[in-house]
């Protein structure tokens, strides 16, 4: 039997890291500086192949904008107890799929990243996931999985 897959969001402020930055250097980045206890659990839960969705945050832009793979688990860094895993870009999203938006979804109650908005990094149910992938149309890499067949899209992507 093989692993179960999870799902991720992790959150930056374009600022600090941005998806442009995340794709330059082939799409590789060690995902650090996280120093909260509860994100840093998740962030050691990850395993080879998960999927995250690369969420902006910060006042101005606050959406899902791609999608990495972890393909590096946790590790420790430095010696004041923090680490980090190693995440490659899979592809942006054809869409960008704001919060408000993504709030206003029915099948997205509950979802942890409206109940711990603060939260950096955020596990994502398998529903949640396929969902937020439709309403942006799907991501460049997905096989088209939840591109415009699903979507229901009128014309190009």
């Amino acid at each position: 039997m093989g692993k179960e897959k999870h799902y991720w969001l992790l959150k930056t402020e374009p600022g600090e890291w941005s998806w442009e930055d995340q794709s330059a250097n082939e799409g590789l980045s060690n995902w650090d500086g996280v120093k909260n206890k509860q994100a840093q659990k998740h962030l050691k839960a990850m395993l080879l192949g998960d999927l995250c969705f690369f969420y902006h945050s910060g006042s101005k832009a606050r959406r899902v904008v791609g999608v990495v793979s972890v393909v590096r688990e946790w590790y420790e860094e430095g010696n004041d107890g923090g680490g980090a895993v190693d995440v490659r870009c899979v592809g942006e999203m054809r869409r960008a799929v704001d919060l408000g938006e993504m709030k206003k979804e029915s099948g997205l109650k509950g979802f942890g990243l409206f109940r711990q908005p603060r939260l950096s990094v955020v596990p994502v149910p398998e529903e949640v996931w396929k969902r937020v992938c439709v309403m942006g149309g799907g991501y460049e890499g997905d096989g088209g999985e939840y591109g415009e067949a699903e979507v229901g899209d009128q014309g190009g992507g």
